[in-house]
């Protein structure tokens, strides 16, 4: 019981602390026009000599204590070259310019299998399996029949250059029609050495790799055309990436991103290929193929790995991400006009590049914006138009776009009337500029309506 009547009391003397303070942080506020943090503000801010009415509706006022309690803080905007890391995601292949598909040239029996599965390491020449094949032992005799007849023509002496060579030829022919039937050249060698045919024709490896597919069975009767491995010479693979159209300008042809696996140290340097991007209509991205060397065969097919590709691009506009508050209808930045104001202005945005995001209209270069603490000054931003809405209606200017409060506007005679309709501006520039060409602006945003933030 005692321990509940302490916790309660705790709560109490938390919920007491946290009013007061509020009281308190309300009686230190400035009030309009009076320089932030009150008698006790710097001399530079009290110096200041700001214009309230330049200012745009929702903008706030801020006192330098309640900025250090906040945590606001404010950046100038600089327009210099960028440096992010485009990340995306990579599913390794198998290089298809080194991808060997042993199948059957003829009928046969399958009479002998290794004991290779899939993900086995192969050698080059390594005996897969064995097969007996009718039509490769008449291909043998004749093969053995030739040997036969260029050894007697040669042990005799008497035969004319141009015999030999016809045997030759015919020698030659007969290895062609036996490796086009399945038999390896360490089998043919064997049998000119031995004159004997041989009944079990062995399936070798073309190359050193991994077997990635298997379809062989002993006793398989099989035809021809019959698939009995793929292998895959996995020196060197290929990353394929989906990408978004206005990302395949970094990985132009030639780039070299890092590619990784995750949760094992290291990483491998890969190359874009020669080969264009193609589209894909189901997932609307960018198919685009790296090319990497594979020391250790550590990158194996349909693998996902993390692909980091550094990017440097020109002076752009760049602000942070946190600066941004972005409702999904319009993107908003809050401007330090000096003397602790923080005005709200509309932006419009580019590219996202890592936690930067390109700034293409709104902002100039040397200007000062919050950075940190934006949702805060905005809260009291939206507190601000409320009451601005109570005591006086907004309106949109026609030609920047810009929330304007009407009696502001109509006492500093930034108005202007076509076709009975009075118009509000945010500044004389944009006025001049709607008297000039009205009809340019008509039809746009820009009517007397209130604006709702």
């Amino acid at each position: 019981m005692k321990k509940t009547w302490t916790i309660i009391l705790t709560a109490v003397l938390l919920v007491a602390a946290f009013v007061l303070g509020m009281t308190l942080s309300r009686r230190e506020a400035p009030v309009r026009g009076t320089p932030a943090g009150g008698p006790e503000a710097s001399a530079s801010e009290a110096d200041a000599g700001v214009d309230e009415s330049e200012f745009a509706p929702g903008t706030v006022n801020v006192g330098p204590e309640r900025r250090q309690i906040v945590g606001i803080r404010v950046a100038a905007v600089r327009k210099e070259p960028v440096h992010h890391t485009l990340r995306v995601l990579g599913r390794v292949a198998a290089d298809e310019t080194a991808l060997y598909i042993i199948n059957a040239a003829t009928a046969g029996w399958v009479i002998g299998i290794s004991d290779v599965t899939p993900g086995a390491m192969v050698k080059k020449d390594q005996v897969l399996a064995t097969f007996y094949a009718p039509e490769v032992l008449g291909a043998q005799q004749s093969y053995v029949y030739s040997l036969n007849t260029l050894d007697r023509l040669k042990s005799e002496g008497a035969a004319l250059p141009s015999q030999v060579d016809s045997v030759e030829v015919s020698i030659q022919q007969y290895r062609d029609a036996l490796h086009n039937l399945g038999m390896s050249e360490l089998q043919m060698d064997a049998i000119a050495k031995t004159k004997e045919r041989a009944q079990e024709i062995e399936m070798r490896s073309p190359a050193t790799g991994i077997v990635v597919a298997r379809n062989i069975f002993l006793g398989l009767k099989f035809v021809q055309g019959t698939e009995f491995f793929r292998i895959a010479d996995l020196r060197r693979v290929w990353i394929l990436l989906d990408v978004y159209e206005n990302e395949t300008q970094y990985l132009r042809r030639g780039a070299r991103p890092r590619v990784s696996l995750s949760g094992r140290p290291g990483s491998f340097e890969a190359v874009v290929s020669d080969v264009l991007p193609l589209f894909d209509p189901e997932s609307r991205t960018m198919k685009v193929r790296l090319e990497a060397d594979n020391p250790g065969y550590v990158l194996r097919p349909d693998m996902f790995v993390d692909v980091e590709l550094p990017v440097t691009l020109d002076a752009t506009l760049a602000v942070p991400t946190d600066a941004i508050l972005d409702t999904g209808l319009k993107r908003t930045v809050f401007v330090d006009r000096g003397g602790g104001y923080f005005e709200p202005r509309e932006v419009e945005t580019g590219r996202r590049l890592g936690n930067m995001v390109e700034v293409v209209k709104g902002l100039e270069a040397g200007e000062q914006i919050v950075v940190s603490g934006t949702f805060l000054i905005d809260s009291e931003s939206r507190m601000e138009l409320a009451a601005a809405g109570m005591t006086g209606s907004l309106s949109r200017d026609p030609v920047c776009g810009a929330p304007v409060s009407v009696k502001k506007a109509s006492e500093a005679g930034r108005t202007a009337v076509y076709l009975g309709v009075t118009y509000y501006f945010d500044s004389e520039e944009c006025r001049d500029a709607f008297n000039k060409e009205p009809g340019k602006y008509i039809g746009q945003e820009g009517d007397a309506a209130a604006v709702q933030r």
